[in-house]
């Protein structure tokens, strides 16, 4: 075997060197690492939150928790991070799913708190803002949540329309909009006048 084989990132090294880190309390501080570039692999996170693995699902839910633990942002890439590698990952839209919330007092401030489908969960405020893009063709509208350092999750579907429930209609930027309030922002979806 060649040293170039023996030194490839592979998904089991991966897994390895992150139960090691899971051992400490909290959440592994991949953002305070810094160790070399070892190449992409071949994984994927899809627009629905399914993670791949040589093209095939990662169907063990605590495996793609571990993998999420580590996985870190650098401008617009998206890695898993160890103390000793740093690999590159795809990921088709948002690295997380919002599957859920609730609506939680928090500091005396109504508070959306979202929980995507790895277990995180993010009170929606000024450090977690809500950002919603209409398509240019269709107006449909695509929800995201901050989730964790620069990552966002996908609001999904049914959260969006409890979301909606709960709007209401505020002065924003000089107009009238309608948004959501959590954790004392408010977070525009649509211009008041564009709704019927």
């Amino acid at each position: 075997m060649d040293r170039d084989t023996i030194s490839k990132p592979t998904a089991d090294g991966l897994a390895h060197a992150a139960r090691q880190v899971q051992k400490s309390k909290g959440p592994p501080p991949v953002h305070l690492w810094n160790p070399p570039f070892c190449g992409d692999l071949d994984i994927r996170i899809a627009r629905d939150g399914t993670w791949f693995y040589l093209g095939t699902p990662i169907g063990r839910f605590e495996l793609v928790k571990l993998f999420s633990s580590i996985l870190r942002k650098d401008g617009e890439k998206y890695f898993l991070v160890t103390p000793v590698e740093k690999v590159g990952i795809k990921v088709d839209d948002a690295p997380f799913l919002a599957t859920d919330f609730t609506l939680k007092k928090i500091d005396g401030e109504q508070s959306i708190v979202f929980e995507t489908h790895v277990g995180d969960f993010s009170p929606a405020g000024p450090d977690n803002p809500i950002r919603v893009v209409r398509d240019p063709v269709t107006d449909e509208p695509t929800p995201y949540v901050h989730i964790r350092r620069g990552m966002e999750a996908l609001i999904d579907r049914k959260s969006f329309y409890r979301l909606v429930e709960i709007g209401e209609h505020e002065h924003h930027d000089g107009a009238q909009w309608f948004g959501i309030n959590s954790g004392g922002t408010f977070f525009p979806i649509i211009p008041s006048s564009e709704l019927e």
